[in-house]
């Protein structure tokens, strides 16, 4: 596998040289990155990305908060795919009619996603898996309620650090995943404590043989003490080294 850089890991670099952070996560190695709320930076994103051989198959934006037309015009000009929202609070995951009323803006926001051949998916924290409606789990019960065409992009530390088993569900939501988001640590919401892949307790190899119909494994840091260029480079190498040895 191919994997991404969910580029929110390198936002403070991207603030002060975006063109330069590019080059740097193609040295490292990727092909591929994951951008987030690229409609500000998408025509000098778009001339990095080229420059340095790099595809974004992925990428956040507020859907259910900003313009899905703007959106959906950058990710096209973008090569972007597959458009997520990153971010639903949690108060809005703790009753079944507020899920429900998620998932249907959701599903609209998905229809127009195809007028622009874009698909549509949705990225979990861990109030998704704390929050508990009608015996499952929220995210599980908002995945039933998605149209088909719409996929989801497990982050699979925050699964753990909800207090579910990212390897579970990943298989109980089975095909609907098509991406996961790759990271490690003490399983904590400090998220400073973050580790490169590998080095802390998420079973990182268990997690993505879990998911039977993964497209991209998407590396991120939500933040880290350590040389974040350093902690990406030592995440791919592991996952490098793995699937080299599988």
């Amino acid at each position: 596998m191919d994997y991404s850089l969910q580029l929110y890991t390198l936002r403070r670099p991207l603030e002060e040289d975006l063109p330069g952070t590019i080059r740097r996560v193609a040295d490292i190695g990727f092909t591929q990155v994951e951008p987030y709320n690229f409609v500000a930076t998408a025509k000098e994103l778009g001339s990095a990305l080229k420059e340095n051989g790099l595809t974004a198959p992925s990428g956040h934006a507020p859907l259910l908060s900003q313009d899905q037309d703007e959106i959906f015009a950058a990710a096209r000009d973008l090569g972007i795919t597959t458009v997520i929202d990153p971010f639903i609070p949690a108060d809005r995951w703790q009753t079944a009619e507020d899920i429900r009323a998620t998932a249907e803006k959701l599903n609209e926001a998905a229809k127009k996603g195809a007028e622009y051949g874009i698909r549509v998916g949705y990225h979990n924290h861990q109030w998704e898996l704390e929050s508990l409606v009608e015996g499952r789990t929220a995210l599980e019960y908002f995945a039933d309620l998605l149209d088909p065409e719409l996929v989801l992009e497990v982050d699979t530390y925050w699964v753990a650090v909800g207090g579910q088993d990212p390897v579970d569900i990943l298989a109980r939501l089975g095909d609907r995943v098509k991406l996961i988001h790759i990271k490690d640590g003490p399983l904590t919401t400090d998220t400073k404590a973050q580790q490169p892949a590998g080095k802390g307790q998420v079973q990182v190899l268990d997690v993505i043989a879990a998911a039977k119909a993964l497209e991209v494994g998407v590396v991120e840091f939500d933040d880290y003490e350590g040389d974040i260029f350093q902690g990406i480079a030592e995440s791919l190498a592991f996952l490098n080294s793995a699937g080299a040895s599988a």
